[in-house]
């Protein structure tokens, strides 16, 4: 039997020839010479042996480089002598001269930033790459120069540029839309803050707002002064969750509503309730949050209400900086939830400050830590409130180049003394006894207009109108009832309150009605008038004079 033919048609020994011929061999252990098959499956047929491939030396690679879409140069030396420039390199720049240096008649390496660059390589051995480099009045490439072993002493750089001119213009054309898209949006959002704060008498106020860098997409930061009569004022500081035109579109909206809720002069947690309805109404899948605050000159004192907004800070005249605590509810626009108002006092000397997340939120940090550091950059913080501003803005690192919007209300109640002082009174009287108290509150009100040095006119106006207010309470409400008059350097302000929480609304009597004309007659003689139910239950009635400059 001839045992070299019968032994080809063994399992494997097709594969052992090819192994042979092309020098991939396998190593003995595994060959298994003299074996018997132990399966069916080692008879099957076998592909057919792969055909040899040319080396890599037998390629011309000049020719290659030479039909390379990309720029390839090829360096020799330390003074990055030219060896080689294909095609593509010179139909963009021009031939180049072999043996020349690079410097002297590359001058797009140079415009490119790469005579550095290609030191580093031939110094290092290790490849370097640049991304998107211009060259002036052409196009832009990414070019990465790899070090060349060279047979003559010194080395070389191979230079191979991407031509990414395309790239780089949409990205351009991308970051122009961007940058147009955050100047409407800044605009907007600046269009729909208050140009100019409202300064009620009592308080001294100040606000910024400073957008984010200009990677930072603009939010929906805002804040809001509104005086509410009788000297009360509402402060308002909110953040919608968002970013671009439809966050500051959407924090237009809320800024508008609660102008409009304050002139209810409900309490700060029903404003919020209906805020939070509101806000569902608008755009389901935005919240924000919102503090909502109200200042009485008479209590000295804040009552506020939040929507998982930060909590409200509160230096005392020695430095000693409290924080508001809860109540504070879920953001507006989640639902099902109850607001409920708090208190923190404010007496003369003090300051509350109002902001926004932006000025105190770091990334890798707790936002307790942020707190804690605008308490202590408040303890140190005096003078005017846009003074104040400024200073926090900056303890706390922002700057223009800041990664969130920023917004910031300054609140101070001053101490007056001297003649400033001179300017603010008040005055109250229990009204006690039935319909006897009428007169008591003319006398008591002539009484007090005349120490306060009025002129004849606005005396006898102010004490009709406390007459009328007196008289609209003993017949409509029910004890304890009370007269406040209070003058500031710009207003006389007088007030009933009374135990009853029905509002007076104003009306035109008929000609033989007897009652119903006294709220008509200070409404015509005051500056301004208004109502408000009172948190203990009852109405406080008021009316407003303005005093001559």
């Amino acid at each position: 039997m001839n045992f070299t033919r019968w032994s080809a048609r063994l399992p494997g020994t097709q594969r052992r020839a090819a192994a042979r011929r092309t020098g991939h061999g396998i190593s003995p252990a595994k060959r298994g010479e003299g074996s018997v098959p132990a399966a069916r499956g080692e008879f099957e047929q076998q592909p057919e042996p792969l055909p040899d491939v040319p080396a890599l030396d037998d390629f011309s690679v000049r020719e290659i480089l030479g039909r390379l879409p990309a720029l390839v140069a090829l360096v020799h030396g330390p003074e990055h002598r030219v060896t080689y420039v294909n095609d593509a390199y010179a139909a963009a720049f021009g031939p180049r001269r072999a043996g020349a240096a690079a410097a002297d008649v590359c001058p797009e390496l140079t415009e490119l930033g790469l005579l550095p660059l290609m030191d580093q390589v031939l110094r290092s051995g290790k490849p370097r790459t640049v991304k998107s480099r211009k060259v002036p009045g052409g196009g832009s490439y990414t070019v990465t120069c790899l070090p060349a072993e060279s047979p003559k002493e010194g080395g070389g750089v191979l230079v191979f540029a991407a031509d990414v001119t395309d790239h780089a213009e949409a990205a351009e054309r991308l970051r122009a839309s961007e940058r147009r898209h955050r100047e409407t949006a800044v605009t907007l959002q600046r269009s729909l803050l208050p140009q100019e704060l409202e300064q009620p008498d009592d308080l001294r106020i100040a606000a910024k707002y400073q957008p984010g860098g200009t990677d930072a997409a603009v939010g929906g930061d805002w804040y809001d002064v509104i005086t509410l009569g009788a000297g009360r004022t509402a402060l308002v500081i909110g953040d919608v969750m968002g970013r671009g035109v439809r966050a500051a579109a959407v924090m237009g909206q809320l800024r508008t509503a609660v102008r409009a809720y304050a002139r209810l002069d409900l309490p700060p947690h029903e404003v919020l309730q209906l805020l939070d309805g509101l806000a569902a109404e608008i755009d389901a899948s935005q919240i924000a949050t919102c503090v909502y605050a109200v200042h009485d000159p008479n209590e000295g004192r804040l009552v506020y209400a939040s929507a998982g907004h930060l909590p409200v800070l509160v230096r005392d005249e020695d430095g000693t900086v409290r924080r508001a605590e809860e109540p504070t509810g879920p953001p507006l626009g989640t639902g099902g939830w109850v607001h409920t108002s708090g208190t923190i006092a404010l007496p003369p000397g003090s300051s509350a400050v109002l902001y926004t997340d932006g000025l105190i939120e770091r990334r890798g940090e707790d936002i307790d830590e942020g707190v804690a550091a605008l308490e202590r950059a408040l303890s140190g913080a005096t003078g005017a409130p846009q003074v104040v501003c400024d200073r926090l803005i900056r303890s706390l690192g922002v700057t223009a180049e800041h990664d969130d919007d920023v917004a910031v209300l300054v609140v101070q109640h001053p101490t007056r003394t001297g003649p400033a002082a001179e300017l603010f009174h008040n005055a109250a009287l229990e009204l006690l006894g039935g319909i006897e108290a009428a007169p008591r509150a003319r006398a008591f009100a002539s009484g007090v207009l005349a120490s306060w040095r009025f002129s004849p006119e606005l005396h006898d106006l102010g004490v009709l109108a406390a007459s009328e207010l007196v008289a609209n309470s003993l017949q409509h409400g029910t004890p304890p009832m009370r007269l406040r008059l209070r003058r500031t350097d710009r207003r006389l302000i007088i007030e009933v309150t009374d135990g009853d929480d029905h509002l007076p609304r104003r009306r035109r009597a008929e000609t033989e009605d007897e009652a119903g004309r006294g709220i008509s007659i200070v409404a015509t003689i005051a500056s301004s008038w208004g109502s408000r139910r009172t948190p203990g239950g009852g109405k406080a009635v008021w009316c407003e004079f303005a005093l001559p400059a």
